[in-house]
């Protein structure tokens, strides 16, 4: 039930080796440094037509940045970004077709590239299509997998470490100053899963590749396109009585989607981040029983609560996602993450990136509000 970005909707690691574009414009050649604030830096945003991508790229250009998006099926891309208008027009960003799992493409997509966001996730089962405009959020939201037909085998942390190397590789040998990389927390006491763990091993070999770069570590983000929350609303409508297994009593904190995308965007040009690993958390401390509870109120919906001894976790996520519609194999992969608390080290990455953090029922409010202008909520 946590949130990994990439983390991208729609954007899939692949095999795909097409490597013509169509571009929204040709946008010049910048020589800014990172390390200004004020500068208009030429920027890569992967993962662009996912949740985090599409919201990011308007704030980037909000900044005055040249934005460049690689993704593999560039209408996807084309689509997620009709949907920010009017913050991002036709003609402002540069779309360039590219796969991380086989190289095609990320030259060109790094070429005089100044800082790149890595919002790459790979978790899907290989039988599985990339998803489509109209799939479900999670599936489209949460995971990138491979297309059916892909020569690629392995799982998805092997895909992962695969598609970290080559888009390092190629950002180094194009002189990037900056990799932005938007990974998971880790657990303080418990083993770390092997979900968490592909994601730490991503964020190694993005840093070790280029010292400015910088990591963010969140657990769930709350907005209306999160496969998270999103999981955790579904419940709530679904669910007359809300069975949760013993990792309801694990802790984490949840932040909202606008904190993460300031966050980021911060984060391309702070000096003070340069090289680091923060974990990005919201100011609320609350266990996942808490937080799913605290949505059913918010929603304005009654769901007695039903706490079970054990968590069981294949025959929960199984059922879980059977209740919310999606691919249990996406499902069980988070939910074996939720061994323990997956609380921030400190609370310093606020401070470092100048945000101000808004509350959780602020974040579920406002993200429940942006879901109901384009979709009804049943239960409220």
């Amino acid at each position: 039930m946590l949130f990994y970005p990439e983390i991208a909707e729609n954007e899939s690691l692949s095999c795909d080796n097409r490597t013509d574009y169509r571009a929204f414009s040709e946008a010049p050649a910048t020589t800014s440094s990172p390390t200004s604030s004020s500068a208009h830096m030429r920027i890569l945003v992967t993962g662009s037509s996912g949740f985090v991508g599409s919201l990011l790229v308007p704030r980037l250009l909000s900044d005055g940045h040249v934005v460049r998006a690689l993704g593999r099926d560039p209408t996807r891309v084309h689509e997620a970004l009709e949907l920010q208008r009017p913050h991002v027009v036709a003609g402002e960003v540069e779309v360039v077709r590219g796969d991380a799992l086989t190289g095609e493409g990320l030259a060109q997509a790094l070429s005089e590239v100044e800082v790149a966001y890595y919002l790459i996730h790979s978790m899907e089962s290989l039988s599985r299509h990339p998803p489509r405009r109209g799939s479900s959020p999670l599936a489209s939201g949460l995971v990138m997998g491979t297309d059916k037909e892909s020569s690629c085998e392995g799982s998805f942390p092997e895909r992962e470490h695969l598609a970290a190397k080559n888009f390092a590789a190629v950002a180094r040998r194009a002189d990037v100053e900056r990799i932005v990389y938007l990974g998971g927390p880790l657990p303080k006491t418990q083993a770390v899963s092997r979900h968490l763990a592909s994601r730490l091993e991503v964020e190694r070999i993005l840093l070790d590749a280029i010292s400015g770069s910088v990591a963010l570590r969140a657990s769930i983000v709350i907005g209306a396109r999160s496969p998270s929350f999103r999981f955790m609303v579904r419940l709530v409508e679904r669910l007359p009585v809300l069975a949760l297994p013993a990792w309801r009593r694990f802790r984490t904190q949840p932040i909202d989607s606008r904190d993460v995308i300031e966050m980021l965007a911060n984060a391309a040009h702070e000096p003070a981040v340069a090289g680091h690993s923060l974990d990005i958390a919201g100011p609320d401390v609350l266990t996942y029983g808490e937080m799913i509870a605290r949505i059913a109120e918010l929603m304005l919906v009654n769901r007695p609560a039903l706490g079970l001894a054990v968590s069981a976790t294949p025959i929960a996520a199984r059922l879980a996602a059977a209740i919310a519609k999606e691919d249990p194999e996406l499902i069980l992969p988070l939910m074996e993450s939720l061994q323990g608390d997956l609380l921030p080290a400190d609370d310093r990455a606020a401070e470092l990136l100048n945000v101000e953090l808004h509350s959780f029922d602020s974040a579920v409010e406002h993200a429940l509000g942006e879901w109901e202008e384009s979709e009804p909520l049943t239960a409220r």
